[in-house]
């Protein structure tokens, strides 16, 4: 049965974006790591087994790109053994995000900053290849982060790294009331969505194609908790979500955009469907 409020679906006009005619975004596919459905999302099965994504996101643009989360990193194993045992997932693990860079010739002092969706273990990690990348983080991530439990492999993988402390503005987007338009031209937005963890964002893409995305990190850890209004299970909500009445809004805003942009949750490789990967790239390329 849903649980999330039922929310019209979003019919006024999208904001205004001019993103740069060379703006583009790929999937950089880290690795994964098992989780039965039913304690994913309520209603799901026991017996289906989903395989989690760590990913990332490179945002090309030309006043500097950005990646959206980490991925794995080389340290993921030692990463896990910082969790609770009841948390310590099988995972298989691919190329980190630097390998994937340097694979496609890319100039990795582009990047203006890793954009975190939120401080957990699966989203930072893949910090720990990324030296001398700014860290881009909110007030309200950064408190979460500096002492709670779950922000553990967070605070290892980030040493050394600079943060930058982006502000929001109170400038009202698609419903989300606390926002920041990183480049000014509408292409990526920043809004909190905070609930799973004190600063928890979506990230908005628009890209020249007009073709639209919100990479919602983790109001939902797979897609049904779009599709069927629910949210996780009552003990993994209790363990996972600092906010659960408030991670209730702001899922139920992006349940009322579903049908006027692809929703990514951060761990559902069927999400990632149409993106293409850096390494797909390059072979066109090389073709």
């Amino acid at each position: 049965m849903p649980n999330i409020p039922t929310s019209n679906p979003f019919s006024g006009p999208l904001p205004m974006a001019n993103p740069p005619a060379d703006m583009a975004i790929f999937h950089l596919p880290t690795g994964t790591y098992d989780t039965r459905a039913a304690f994913a999302f309520k209603g799901g099965s026991f017996r289906d087994v989903r395989h989690f994504a760590a990913s990332a996101i490179l945002v090309q643009h030309p006043m500097g790109d950005l990646l959206i989360d980490a991925g794995f990193g080389d340290e993921v194993k030692s990463h896990i053994a910082m969790l609770p045992w009841y948390e310590r997932p099988p995972h298989e693990v691919g190329r980190t995000v630097r390998e994937q860079l340097d694979a496609a010739g890319y100039d990795r002092t582009r990047l203006k900053g890793v954009v975190l969706t939120h401080s957990h273990w699966d989203h930072s990690g893949g910090l720990d290849v990324l030296e001398g990348t700014p860290v881009w983080m909110n007030a309200g991530e950064l408190q979460y982060a500096a002492d709670d439990p779950g922000a553990k492999v967070y605070r290892s993988a980030v040493r050394g790294h600079k943060v930058h402390e982006y502000a929001f503005e109170k400038q009202s987007y698609l419903g989300f009331e606390s926002t920041y338009d990183v480049h000014g031209d509408g292409s990526v937005v920043i809004a909190l969505a905070g609930g799973h963890t004190t600063g928890s964002v979506v990230v908005f893409v628009t890209l020249p194609s007009r073709k639209r995305y919100a990479f919602i990190g983790d109001l939902t850890w797979q897609i049904e908790g779009v599709r069927h209004r629910v949210e996780r299970p009552w003990l993994l909500a209790k363990l996972a979500d600092k906010d659960r009445e408030k991670l209730r809004e702001n899922l139920s805003l992006v349940i009322a955009l579903e049908d006027r942009m692809q929703i990514v949750p951060s761990h559902d490789l069927v999400s990632y469907a149409g993106l293409p990967t850096l390494a797909a790239a390059d072979d066109q390329v090389k073709r």
